[in-house]
Parts: C-alpha cells; sequence; structure tokens
C-alpha cells in the first residue's frame, strides 16, 4: 500500500461556506442576529422540535439548560461516567454534585441498572449523552426515572434517532456541538433544544446576560437608545453571525453526511467481522446512529498486543486513531476531589482502556477507508 495520511476527523468545508460569511462580513452585522436566526430555525426544523437556541458550544449549552431548570447547591444531576468532561463539569458550575453512573458496554451509554440505583431524592435532573451519535435509551430511562427532568447530550447526535424521533426532542432540552470534530461544524459553537415555550424563553434571556430582549430587537425597535431591563443572572453565550451564516450551509448537507457516515460505518462492520481481535459498535434496529465517531473496542484477550501498542502501528501507516473518550472517574481532578477509585466503573474503565475510534470523516476518499481497512487487516 501507498502510504497516505488520514485524520481522525476533518471538516467538511468548502466554497459555499466561504460565500457564506460574505453576508455578516459585508453587512456589518457579527455578532448574534439574523443569521443565527436563520440558523436556529433551520436547525429545529430539521430536529422536529419547537424551539432552537444558538449558544457558544455544547458546553455552555448544557450549562445554561440546568440553570434554566435552577439546578443549584444541594442538588445532584447524574451523569454517565464514560463521556467529555464537560458532561460533569457543567454540573459542578452551578453548584451541584455530578453523580456518576456506569454505562452499557455494547452502546457505550448510560447503564440502566446503575441508573436505577444512584437516583435519591437529591437527584434533579438526568443528562443520558447520545455517545458517538448513538441514542441513548431514553424510553428505558423514563421508566427508572418518570418524574426527573432528562438534558439529553446529543453533542455528538446531530441528525441521530431513536426510534423514529430525532434526538433533541426527547428530554426537556437536547445539547449539541459544532466542534469541528463533529459532522456539522461551525468551528466552536451550540445549540440548545426544547418543545417548552416558556423554558426557550428563558433559555434566550439567559444566555443574553439576562436581558429581557436581544440586541437584534433594541437595534431593530423603535427605541433603540433604550437599554434592556436585566431581571435574571444570566451570561453571555451568545453566537456569532458569521457562525450562524457557516451553521445554515452546513445543515443543507446534514442528510447527506450522515449518510455517507452510515455507508461507511457498514463498510467497516464488514471487515472487522473478519478480525478477530476487534469488536464493532452495535446499533439497535430502530435507532438511527449519527456516526459522528466510529469507536471499536479492542479485545485485550485476543489482540496481538495492547490498545495502544495498536494505535501506535496504525499512526506508523498514516492513520490516526483515539480513546473514544474517557473515563471522568480516572481523571485527576475528580478521583482526588470525589475519591474515586479506578474499579468503581468497570465498564467506562474497560471502554477508557480498550475504545479505539478510528478515522471516519466526510473528507476520506473510498481509498481511505479500504486502507484503513487493509492495516487494520495487517495487525497480526
Amino acid at each position: 500500500m501507498t502510504k497516505r495520511q488520514i485524520a481522525i476527523a476533518t471538516p467538511s468545508l468548502g466554497e459555499e461556506e466561504f460565500d457564506a460569511l460574505r453576508t455578516p462580513i459585508e453587512n456589518g452585522w457579527l455578532t448574534s442576529g439574523p443569521k443565527v436566526r436563520e440558523f436556529e430555525d433551520l436547525f429545529a426544523q430539521i430536529h422536529q422540535v419547537n424551539h432552537a437556541i444558538a449558544v457558544t458550544s455544547a458546553t455552555t449549552a448544557l450549562h445554561l439548560a440546568l440553570a434554566s431548570l435552577g439546578i443549584g447547591p444541594g442538588d445532584e444531576v447524574i451523569v454517565p461516567s464514560f463521556t467529555w468532561i464537560a458532561t460533569a463539569n457543567v454540573v459542578l458550575y452551578c453548584g451541584a454534585r455530578p453523580v456518576l453512573v456506569d454505562i452499557d458496554r455494547e452502546s457505550f451509554n448510560i447503564s440502566i441498572e446503575d441508573l436505577a440505583r444512584k437516583l435519591t431524592s437529591k437527584t434533579k435532573a438526568i443528562i443520558p449523552v447520545h455517545l458517538f451519535g448513538l441514542s441513548a435509551d431514553m424510553d428505558a430511562i423514563r421508566d427508572v426515572a418518570p418524574n426527573i427532568p432528562l438534558i439529553e447530550d446529543a453533542a455528538c447526535a446531530a441528525g441521530a434517532k431513536y426510534k423514529g424521533r430525532y434526538v433533541g426532542g426527547l428530554g426537556v432540552c437536547g445539547c449539541f456541538s459544532f466542534h469541528p470534530r463533529k459532522s456539522v461544524t461551525t468551528g466552536e459553537g451550540g445549540m440548545v433544544t426544547t418543545n417548552d415555550d416558556e423554558l426557550a424563553e428563558k433559555l434566550r434571556i439567559l444566555r443574553n446576560h439576562g436581558a429581557d430582549i436581544s440586541e437584534e430587537q433594541r437595534h431593530h425597535g423603535p427605541r433603540p437608545y433604550l437599554l434592556p431591563e436585566f431581571n435574571l443572572l444570566g451570561f453571555n453565550y451568545r453566537m456569532t453571525d458569521l457562525q450562524g451564516a457557516l451553521g445554515v450551509v452546513q445543515l443543507g448537507k446534514l442528510e447527506s453526511f450522515v449518510s455517507d457516515r452510515m455507508e461507511w460505518a457498514s463498510f467497516y462492520n464488514s471487515v472487522i467481522e473478519d478480525i478477530p481481535w476487534i469488536t464493532a459498535p452495535e446499533v439497535p434496529g430502530d435507532y438511527t446512529h449519527a456516526w459522528q465517531a466510529y469507536v471499536t473496542m479492542v479485545d485485550a484477550e485476543k489482540a496481538p498486543y495492547d490498545r495502544n501498542t495498536i494505535m501506535d502501528k496504525l499512526l506508523s501507516e498514516g492513520i490516526s486513531t483515539r480513546p473514544g473518550t474517557h473515563a471522568i472517574h480516572m481523571l485527576n481532578y475528580y478521583s482526588d476531589t470525589f475519591g474515586y477509585n479506578a474499579s468503581d466503573f468497570p465498564n467506562s474503565r474497560i471502554a477508557n482502556d480498550q475504545s479505539m475510534a478510528i478515522p471516519l470523516h466526510n473528507k476520506m476518499s473510498d481509498e481511505d477507508f479500504h486502507y484503513v481497512a487493509e492495516a487494520l487487516r495487517n495487525i497480526k
């Protein structure tokens, strides 16, 4: 094989995105304005929700969702242990306590059994993560916690579906990311979705310092010299119109992005069937995986080398890989602060040590995918 260089993820951007930036640059509206509203409206339409509120990141989306529900000191919020650290950090930002729950080995998503054990009278919210683009089992979560608000961490899951319904409308709020490793990107950026009209209004106010009207409303209103009233302690979590312009173009490609990723995920599945030391991700029949990442598990007993050595060998062939994500309870801040041991969440620990994401993104060519497949076959 001729050596190639294949990144773990590359944003799919081109002339359309470049051209889209002309409008906010030429009209001078660079902060949150008409392009952000267009992006929000399109995102809500695609994901079949009543409201979409654009923010600066999925982290601020999650923080905003918790703040809008009044989560604070003395409250507990349940979070899976195997996820990006922001999912737990936002709970601490509110002064509440993140209660970690183990994951299911097959889906990488929250364990329903461990969740049921961790519920207390202090549990005020649950953050199910749709990890790598696969929805958590929302019905099962609701069955064991019927009266607790569910905030979907859908950072990886734009375009994903659960039993025919788009994620983002399955809980009280959904929180999305537009980081460059996601299928749809605005550089940085996030979105909060909800079907609750009152909650949506509160989210919009909180993202704009707590102002009772937006900057766009004030500047276009009959009395632009009047400053807004501030009745709530809010944040500056506004997305820019430059990002909104990018987002509108990117969203127009979401369906094709996800479709192409599904096709190549199926190709990887067929390849991995014949490799005994690696396990492909599982997808229930009534779920639509958005394939933000293709995350495998390296079988420690069958593999010819440990996971990290395999990743080094692939890198020597020009193929970038990553661990799926990390086990929060094994990170120094959380183990030091809360006294966790590595063995406290065994499935999360195994996923931390043995998961391996291989390249899957919309800038890869057919030859790239076959190159990765051949490199995996050659590890013996």
